[in-house]
């Protein structure tokens, strides 16, 4: 659990700054206000999203196959929904607090990114419920959002289903949840790879300094090598040959000695 901590702390801080955003956003605009920030590009717009991201809502999905739901109905199951998923996501961030790799940074972005939204979901509709423009109630309120690419707007063809649609408009926890999901889709392979190396690199035995500089300037100078296993053997043979001479002084002065003690007898 310590070592989930900073990442509980990003998430944190994510939160932090998304609520602000919002709070400034609801208090300061009135709804579906306007106002740019660089150029006609990058605006402030201020919409509250009744649904998940870009506006889909349960009923609407639903009613595609046949299925009658209530708005209300939608709204409470998707807020319960999204409370049960931002438990699993932050187990699995305790579970991988411990991989070696950014992993957990983007998890915790999603994490957080999640709770943020949850947030207005579940309070936003009591909270603001004098100046909502909806019915709200614990549970069932809407998510703020505001930050706008004016990009592009217009028609779609009839093979794409037709209608008006425009770049959707988010907020900083939309940003964390997409970013975080984007990144872990295309490196989770590197990821993963990074944290079996650094596995791998812990698990090795632990090698003297003497012997692991010897083996790497032998595997750089192959002729070094060559001097190393020679001078290896020679020590060997030296070894071999002092314990013959050894042996042979040893008999020598035993010689001597027994020389010496059958004098003796014979005086």
């Amino acid at each position: 659990m310590k070592q989930a901590r900073k990442y509980f702390l990003l998430a944190l801080v994510l939160i932090v700054v998304d609520q602000i955003t919002k709070l400034l956003v609801k208090t300061q605009m009135a709804y579906d206000e306007e106002i740019n920030l660089i150029g006609n590009v990058v605006k402030l717009h201020f919409i509250e999203n009744r649904g998940a991201a870009f506006g889909l809502t349960i009923p609407r999905l639903l009613s595609g196959i046949g299925i009658e739901m209530t708005e209300e109905t939608g709204k409470l199951i998707l807020t319960l929904f999204s409370i049960f998923a931002v438990c699993a996501i932050g187990y699995v961030l305790v579970r991988m607090a411990s991989h070696k790799s950014p992993l957990p940074y983007f998890i915790a972005m999603i994490f957080g990114g999640a709770i943020g939204n949850i947030i207005d979901r579940t309070f936003y509709g009591l909270l603001f419920a004098e100046t909502n423009n909806y019915e709200g109630g614990l549970f069932h309120g809407r998510v703020v959002d505001m930050i706008y690419f004016d990009l592009w707007k217009g028609y779609l063809p009839e093979w794409l289903g037709g209608g008006y649609m425009s770049i959707p408009i988010f907020n900083v926890a939309d940003s964390c949840i997409s970013i975080g999901i984007v990144v872990i889709l295309i490196f989770q392979n590197r990821f993963f790879k990074m944290d079996e190396q650094a596995q791998a690199a812990t698990t090795q035995p632990a090698q003297s300094p003497a012997k692991s500089d010897a083996a790497d300037m032998a595997d750089t100078d192959p002729a070094l090598h060559i001097i190393t296993s020679d001078s290896l053997h020679d020590t060997h043979d030296y070894d071999g040959h002092s314990g013959e001479d050894s042996g042979s002084d040893s008999g020598s002065d035993g010689g001597g000695s027994d020389g010496g003690g059958d004098g003796g007898g014979g005086d």
